[in-house]
């Protein structure tokens, strides 16, 4: 599957907190097993999406690096917040 296959929220040009903050926001509303894409260009949201997972259940399927800046993240929802 590529990140063509899912809903892509594109939060390019945004920067820390808010990658995240949106990201869980639309997280909340996925059933459990959907799945989104994900395109960022803040740096640190390399960091702070991989923690999200991690500290509320969810995973990350892929984490790429696109052209300059970009990240792409394929995320899986799996349990409530």
């Amino acid at each position: 599957m590529t990140a063509s296959d899912f809903e892509t929220i594109d939060l390019r040009g945004y920067r820390c907190p808010l990658p995240v903050l949106k990201t869980r926001k639309r997280m909340i509303a996925l059933a459990e097993g959907e799945r989104i894409c994900v395109l960022v260009d803040d740096p640190l949201a390399g960091i702070d999406i991989p923690n999200f997972c991690r500290e509320t259940g969810q995973v990350l399927i892929e984490q790429t690096a696109g052209d300059g800046a970009e990240i792409t993240f394929i995320l899986e929802r799996r349990s409530a917040f």
